[in-house]
């Protein structure tokens, strides 16, 4: 009997686990209003969907019954309705900070997921938090959630006796699906409760197999909607007030518009016109003594918003559209640049995206920067002239990504730089691609790229890689090969800083998929990296890491891992010549991490490391330590101090030609120094409402290297003692950048933003150590900018312009 039982009971969850869930939307006549009361007779009559199954941390545990989740599904021919019911056997306990849109802070959340293609391939995500905050996004099994994607949608979070409720109002024209008569859409529920740090879904989201967006149930019962004209129009104004310490304080305006326009089912077409970036969030800059540029993170919305497809094979980088002039300025003796601009102006922009029913996905990028000069003066005559450090450039990006058997994709992706008249062109063109098995247990994966530069010199390149990975179960690993040639170089429209080389790299990887008695989470990581300089043979990098990453049953965080490098390598790039190098010796890193539950009030990361290298006295050291404190569900604070030191660090510092016969070889001159890196900063949130809040970030920096020792760099990659070389070499870059800025979204899809921000920075030789002195004096002197701007944006849908008109009629 008892066998009898037991087989019941694992047909029964069979049945449950492997069915895919269905569930019926009912059309409507009547409005509903978006207050989360869910009191219309329309709901009360609509089918339920239930039985919600725990998606992390222990996947495929049923919800407890005092914490059930109800959600019905309503439509007519203007937009999709969602009610949900989320009980709570402790309704006061329910978390509920206040947030920024797309960013949930410490609260319950609800979402729906929607496929109106049910292929499988993309998820439109809409999220609502107890406290009534709003995200949204878009998923993809192979670039994750793109939280850059916003839509306008309605809802409205409520608290009650038994819980809290969400009423969603979500119009066709935030979603992509056919025209057919009767459709069949993807959907998925979703759940978080957050004092458990446990996430349910209504379909099952196995973590065995891989894969998120194509375990979808089914939504039925759709019929006669029709996909609505996307046009969507948001024009801005904008006034700056800027003022300087010694310089004249002037006021600008600035008008200009956003439009979104959908081509038909599947694309969309947006444009900027007259662009206007001047609250995009600044720039983290730092003491950089490497060989290759600081890369930045894209804080401009048209560049991150919906880009997932522009992505693909790592070959975009859109900071480099209105980023710094290409063109160095030719200066004669006795000239000096007077004037001249950090980044080139955007004349406009466009962006056409989509995917179509059958996986293909095709996006066109384009943008057009204006013609740039630089003023030179003639220090001894008083004369000026000007130069062209960037002429009218256009920037092209084409992707063509098709999809098949739902999980996998070919992608042929090329970019496109052309520079007027006789100046630098690039084009780069590249093949990637992405095979899984149907059960996704498998992925073959790899790329090939190929670029080309018209100069002075023609130059032509190549990069290829390929991998194979296991991608499913508690044991996983993967293992690849990368092959780069001297002369490839995406960097007009992308970024690549390491060439002329090959590799090999392997992953094996254990993770629980379920948690024990100790942890939530446990998974531990093991690497092994080779890569040799495809001319000379070389050892350029060598190295074995292993880590470990866990959550314990209280949802703290902690982490560990060591990178051993066994070998010497050559590095090829730290000396800035062609064909030399520089031997790098052995050395261990060694790090921690513990980040406490965010749940709590008080919570604090901690994030130490070490450096030990085989020559006497090179080490590292450094830690970060950052608590933050939630006063209440307004009022957030996070600190965050960093503290790095490099002792006898060695890096360049000068070259130089010993005479006019080209077969000597240049001086290379390195120094032998310590690097200290301070830095805080202090980021605070106060939200009146859902709609409105208060936010604070400030940073300071200041980095410096001390030259204790000139070194000469010998042709074997050692180096020796340089005692003639005297030149001051010391580094000290300090810098400082507050913003307090007030946001209110005054309407769905428009926004009130006002910003205060402040900010200066600056390079000396001469270090003084005195850390009061180098932050007052930034702060004192006259390079302490001062910024007042005032934004307001206005969302308009052509629908709702048209039914107002008709209305009228």
């Amino acid at each position: 009997m008892k066998k009898l039982l037991f087989f019941c009971f694992l047909l029964s969850s069979f049945w449950i686990y492997s069915q895919k869930k269905t569930l019926q939307a009912h059309p409507i006549n009547e409005s509903i209003s978006i207050d989360g009361k869910l009191d219309e007779t329309a709901w009360q009559n609509a089918s339920i969907a239930t039985d919600f199954i725990m998606f992390q941390p222990d996947n495929g545990k049923q919800i407890p019954e005092n914490k059930r989740t109800e959600v019905k599904v309503l439509y007519n021919n203007d937009a999709i309705y969602i009610g949900a019911t989320m009980f709570d056997d402790e309704p006061r306990k329910v978390l509920k900070e206040i947030s920024q849109r797309d960013n949930f802070g410490t609260a319950d959340i609800f979402g729906v997921f929607i496929n109106g293609f049910n292929d499988g391939q993309q998820n439109f995500e809409f999220f609502v938090s107890a406290a009534d905050v709003q995200g949204d996004c878009i998923m993809t099994d192979v670039n994750g959630e793109d939280y850059s994607w916003d839509a306008v949608w309605m809802s409205k979070a409520i608290l009650t006796e038994q819980g809290w409720n969400v009423e969603i109002k979500i119009p066709y024209a935030a979603l992509r699906f056919s025209g057919e008569n009767k459709q069949t859409w993807g959907i998925n529920f979703f759940r978080e409760i957050k004092r458990d740090r446990q996430k349910y879904t209504w379909s099952l989201i196995d973590t065995k197999l891989g894969t998120f967006t194509q375990q979808n149930g089914d939504l039925q019962g759709i019929e006669n909607i029709k996909p609505p004209t996307r046009l969507f129009f948001m024009p801005y104004a904008s006034f700056y007030l800027n003022a300087a310490e010694g310089q004249k304080t002037y006021g600008t305006m600035k008008g200009g518009m956003d439009i979104k326009y959908g081509i038909n089912d599947a694309f969309t077409l947006d444009a900027i016109l007259i662009p206007d970036f001047g609250q995009a969030k600044y720039d983290d800059q730092i003491l950089n003594l490497g060989p290759f540029e600081q890369q930045f993170n894209e804080n401009r919305a048209f560049f991150t918003e919906g880009t997932d497809l522009f992505s693909k094979g790592n070959m975009f980088y859109s900071r480099r559209i209105g980023g710094t002039p290409s063109v160095e300025p030719a200066l004669i003796d006795n000239e000096e640049i007077i004037e001249t601009v950090q980044n080139v102006n955007l004349i406009n922009a466009l962006k056409v995206s989509g995917r179509t029913k059958n996986g293909l996905g095709i996006g066109i990028l384009n943008a057009i920067t204006e013609k740039t000069f630089a003023t030179i003066k003639d220090t001894i005559t008083g004369e000026t002239r000007r130069e062209i450090i960037e002429p009218l450039t256009n920037y092209n990006v084409l992707v063509l990504d098709q999809r098949f058997r739902k999980n996998s994709s070919v992608t042929l992706i090329n970019t496109n730089v052309t520079r007027n008249f006789h100046y630098r062109d690039a084009n780069v063109t590249g093949l990637a691609w992405d095979l899984n098995t149907k059960a996704n247990t498998y992925s073959l994966f790899g790329n090939a790229k190929y670029s080309y530069i018209h100069d002075t010199e023609n130059k032509t390149g190549v990069f290829t890689t390929v991998g194979f990975a296991e991608t499913s179960g508690n044991y996983r690993y993967s293992v690849g090969t990368d092959f780069v040639s001297k002369n490839f170089d995406p960097n007009d429209l992308g970024i690549n800083f390491y060439t002329n080389y090959y590799n090999f790299y392997g992953n094996a990887n254990y993770r629980i998929l379920n948690p024990t008695k100790l942890f939530n989470s446990f998974k531990i990581d093991y690497d092994m990296y080779t890569e040799f300089n495809k001319e000379s043979g070389k050892l350029q990098d060598n190295k074995i890491s292993a880590e470990l990453n866990l959550s314990t049953v209280k949802n703290n965080y902690y982490g560990a891992g060591f990178t051993v490098f066994p070998l010497e390598t050559h590095d090829y790039y730290e000396p800035r010549a062609t064909d030399r190098y520089v031997i790098i010796p052995r050395k261990i890193d060694l790090w921690g991490s513990i980040s406490t539950n965010y749940n709590h009030k008080f919570a604090i990361d901690i994030n130490p490391s070490i450096s030990f290298a085989d020559e006497p006295g090179r080490m590292a050291y450094g830690v970060d330590v950052g608590p933050r404190y939630r006063f209440s569900d307004k009022l957030l604070l996070t600190y965050t101090f960093s503290f790095f030191k490099r002792n006898n660090n060695k890096g360049y510092i000068d070259s130089y030609d010993d005479d006019d016969n080209e077969s000597t070889p240049k001086t290379i001159v390195f120094a032998n120094r310590n690097v200290f890196t301070y830095s805080n900063t202090l980021s605070g949130k106060y939200a009146l409402n859902s709609a409105m809040t208060l936010n604070l970030a400030v940073r300071q920096y200041w980095s410096y290297a001390e030259n204790k020792e000139a070194l000469e760099l010998a042709s074997d990659g050692t180096l020796n003692p340089y005692p003639e070389y005297t030149t001051n070499k010391n580094s000290s870059f300090y810098s400082w950048n507050a913003d307090l800025s007030y946001s209110w979204w005054f309407a769905p899809g428009s926004q009130l933003s006002v910003l205060y921000r402040n900010s200066a920075s600056n390079f000396e030789r001469i270090i003084d150590k005195d850390f009061k002195n180098t932050v007052t004096g930034l702060l004192n002197n006259d390079a302490l900018k001062h910024i007042f701007s005032i934004s307001v944006k206005y969302f308009i849908d052509y629908n709702g312009v048209k039914n107002k008109f008709g209305k009228r009629a």
